[in-house]
C-alpha cells in the first residue's frame, strides 16, 4: 500500500448473481482529502460506498485502510476504526425527536473509546452537534419529531449523526439530493469546517457543480468501471465521461 494514502482499494469486484456491479476498482485516497466519486445513475458509486464500509462483501480484490485489511470486516467495526457514512434514503427514527436520533451514535463504541467512557451530558452534545449542522436553537426544532422534519433537516440530522461517530473519513452518500440551491449553499461551508479540522472525506454526488467547487479530485464510475480519475475540469473533457454522461437519463 502506499505508506500517504489513508484508504486504499485494489482490484474490487462485486458481482450480484449475474450482474458485475463493480469491476476491477481500484483508487487511493489521501488524509485530508475530498474525493467526488461520480457517474451516472447505476454506474456502481453506491456498491462501492458498501464495500468500503463493509455492508456488501466484494468478490474479488482488497480494501485497506490506514495499512490495515479491511476486506469484507462487518460495518460496526469498520465504524469503530474511523469511517463514517450517510445514507441517500435516510432513515432516522421518525417518532423521536431530532435530538434524540443521536443517542446511538454518542453510545457507540467508537466514541466511548475516544472519550475515555466519560460521555458527559449526551443531550447537550447531541444539541450542539446539531446547531453545527444548521439546527438553529432558538427555534426549537432539534426538539420536533422527525416525522415532521423537512427533507433540508432529515439530511442534516444523517450528517449529524455521522459526525457524532468523530470519524477520520466521511462518506457522503447524495447529501445534497433532494435539497434546493439555497440549502446545498448552507451545508457546504459545514462540509468545509469538517476539511479544516482534518476530517478526509469522499462525496457520492449528481450535484456536479457544487460538488466541483470543493473537490480536489473525482473518481468517475460507469457500469461499475473507473473510466477517470483527476481534476473535475479534466475529467469533465474525457471522452469516455462525456459519452457516459450523454447516454445517461437525465
Amino acid at each position: 500500500m502506499n505508506s500517504s494514502a489513508l484508504l486504499e482499494l485494489t482490484g474490487l469486484y462485486k458481482n450480484f448473481g449475474g450482474v458485475q456491479a463493480i469491476q476491477d476498482l481500484s483508487f487511493e485516497l489521501a488524509e485530508g482529502e475530498l474525493l467526488g466519486l461520480i457517474g451516472p445513475n447505476g454506474s456502481g458509486k453506491t456498491t462501492a460506498v458498501n464495500l468500503i464500509t463493509g455492508f456488501v462483501k466484494p468478490s474479488e480484490g482488497t480494501i485497506q485502510y490506514r495499512g490495515r485489511d479491511i476486506t469484507g470486516m462487518a460495518p460496526y467495526k469498520v465504524v469503530r476504526l474511523g469511517i463514517a457514512r450517510t445514507f441517500q434514503m435516510v432513515k432516522p427514527f421518525y417518532q423521536l425527536p431530532a435530538y434524540k436520533n443521536m443517542i446511538i451514535p454518542l453510545y457507540s463504541p467508537r466514541v466511548k473509546q475516544l472519550v475515555g467512557g466519560k460521555y458527559g451530558d449526551r443531550d447537550a452534545v447531541a444539541l450542539d452537534l446539531l446547531e453545527e449542522v444548521g439546527f438553529e436553537r432558538d427555534s426549537f426544532v432539534a426538539y420536533k419529531s422527525a416525522s415532521v422534519l423537512p427533507q433540508g433537516y432529515l439530511k442534516r440530522l444523517e450528517l449529524a449523526k455521522a459526525i457524532a461517530l468523530q470519524p477520520d473519513l466521511i462518506i457522503l452518500d447524495e447529501l445534497f439530493s433532494g435539497l434546493s440551491l439555497a440549502e446545498v449553499a448552507s451545508i457546504v461551508p459545514i462540509i468545509e469546517k469538517l476539511r479544516l479540522e482534518g476530517k478526509t472525506i469522499i462525496m457520492i454526488e449528481h450535484r456536479l457543480k457544487e460538488l466541483f467547487r470543493i473537490a480536489d479530485r473525482v473518481v468517475v464510475l460507469n457500469f461499475g468501471e473507473k473510466i477517470a480519475e483527476g481534476k473535475a475540469a479534466d475529467v469533465m473533457e474525457s471522452d469516455a465521461v462525456k459519452k457516459a454522461y450523454l447516454g445517461a437519463e437525465a
